[in-house]
């Protein structure tokens, strides 16, 4: 298997430029073509009275700032990824997680800016990585700030015995294949009978060395027992299976899932 169509959302955040050399760099390693999205919402004005006769040059005032924002964003694109030959740029007036949700029928793989709480306001162009993990059917790569290349050298597979998770490693065979260490790791009471070592049998098949690793978590939780887990073997990427549902059309998700796309320090490849 093989990535031969990446997805960037851009936006005119602080963490933009290095989430999109980030990409170019997967392109290149991977032969791939590099897409950039950005998309954003015109807000509707809502006057009253003698305000009603200038609604249309409201509106027309702010979706010339729109525009103004996009074309910021492609700037930022061309210069960015300007070492990717095969590269295209998409953009859209409207909602931005919904634009790339709906644009990632073309890609392989998504990459989007984590969604910490001190990760900065990435403006009027940002999404929200739960809308895309859950509506664009394609796997999601949440990228921390400060990060502007991934290796995927040591890779830490968040093992649950879910639909959810079965595909997140399908999906990332692109990223294993290439990897020094794969580490399966379970976490919890019924770590044991999760199957991690069928996991591992399954990579084996694939000709990837992978190890099985069993974790309590009765102390810290899932999540700081796999982010510790995977500082202490200097991983630089952690896969693992997206859990949520829709509340009040918001997504809500798992503890562990939303605790590591809000502080992960390293690359997180979730698929739903």
């Amino acid at each position: 298997m093989t990535l031969a169509t990446l997805m960037v959302s851009v936006d005119l955040g602080a963490a933009a430029a290095d989430r999109i050399q980030l990409a170019a760099g997967l392109a290149a390693r991977f032969g791939a073509r590099l897409s950039g999205v950005a998309a954003c919402p015109v807000p509707i004005p809502m006057p009253v009275g003698e305000a009603l006769l200038l609604a249309d040059d409201l509106y027309a005032s702010e979706e010339e700032r729109a525009r103004e924002h996009l074309a910021g964003a492609k700037a930022l694109f061309e210069r960015e990824a300007g070492g990717i030959a095969a590269r295209s740029w998409h953009a859209g007036l409207g909602s931005p997680s919904a634009f790339l949700a709906e644009q990632a029928r073309g890609a392989d793989l998504v990459l989007v800016g984590r969604q910490g709480p001190s990760d900065g306001d990435p403006g009027p162009l940002g999404v929200s990585a739960g809308i895309v993990l859950m509506e664009a059917g394609r796997p999601v790569l949440a990228v921390p700030p400060g990060l502007e290349r991934l290796d995927a050298r040591r890779v830490v597979v968040a093992w649950k015995d879910t639909r959810e998770a079965r595909r997140a490693v399908r999906d990332a065979l692109p990223f294993l294949a290439g990897a020094e260490r794969v580490h399966v790791v379970a976490v919890g009471a019924e770590a044991r009978r999760g199957g991690a070592e069928g996991v591992v049998a399954y990579l084996s098949a694939h000709g990837i060395a992978a190890t099985a690793h069993l974790l309590p978590g009765e102390t810290l939780g899932a999540a700081d027992s796999l982010l510790g887990f995977a500082a202490l073997e200097e991983a630089d990427l952690i896969v693992m299976g997206a859990y949520g549902h829709s509340r009040l059309r918001e997504w809500a998700f798992g503890g562990a899932t939303r605790d590591i796309l809000r502080t992960t320090p390293i690359c997180c490849l979730a698929s739903h």
